[in-house]
C-alpha cells in the first residue's frame, strides 16, 4: 500500500484518526503491510512534526528523523513512467506535485493509498474511489 506524510505524521502527533494509523503502523511493523511511499515523504513528516510544536528539541527532531530512516519504508524515486504519472496526474487534476507523488505510486504500484487528506481524495474524485482511501477507513490487515 501507499500512505503519504499526512498518515505517518500520525505516528508522531497526537492528532485526529491517530488510533488509525498507529494500527497501520502495528501492521507494518509486524510484516502484515508494506508501506511504499515517494521518496519526499520521509522530509514531509519530520516538517510536519517540526512545525506541530513550538517546543520541540532537537533531540526529539533528530529521533524522529532516525525512526523514520530505521523503519525502512519502499520509498520510491522519480523517474520513469512513475514519473510521468506523477505530471499526469498534477496537470490533470489540479493538485501539487507533491500529492500526485502519492497518488501516482498507488497507481502505479496497482496499490490502495491512505491519507487523511480529504482535500486530495475531493481532487482525485470518483477515478479513485476504491483506491484513495481515508485512513479513517483503515481497520488493519487481518
Amino acid at each position: 500500500m501507499v500512505a503519504d506524510a499526512s498518515v505517518i505524521v500520525k505516528w508522531y502527533v497526537v492528532e485526529e484518526h491517530r488510533e488509525e494509523a498507529l494500527l497501520l503502523r502495528e501492521d507494518y511493523v509486524d510484516g502484515r503491510v508494506r508501506i511504499a511511499s515517494p521518496e519526499l515523504m520521509p522530509f514531509e513528516v519530520l516538517n510536519a512534526v517540526r512545525y506541530s510544536r513550538r517546543d520541540l528539541s532537537p533531540k526529539i527532531l533528530r529521533e524522529v528523523a532516525r525512526s523514520l530512516h530505521l523503519y525502512g519504508f519502499d520509498l520510491w524515486p522519480l523517474s520513469g513512467e512513475y514519473a510521468d504519472l506523477v505530471v499526469e496526474l498534477s496537470l490533470s487534476r489540479g493538485i501539487t506535485i507533491y500529492d500526485a507523488s502519492y497518488a501516482a505510486l498507488a497507481l502505479h504500484l496497482d496499490s490502495p493509498l491512505y491519507t487523511a487528506d480529504e482535500r486530495l481524495l475531493r481532487a482525485l474524485g470518483e477515478d479513485f474511489r476504491g483506491r484513495a482511501l481515508h485512513i479513517s477507513q483503515y481497520r488493519g490487515a487481518g
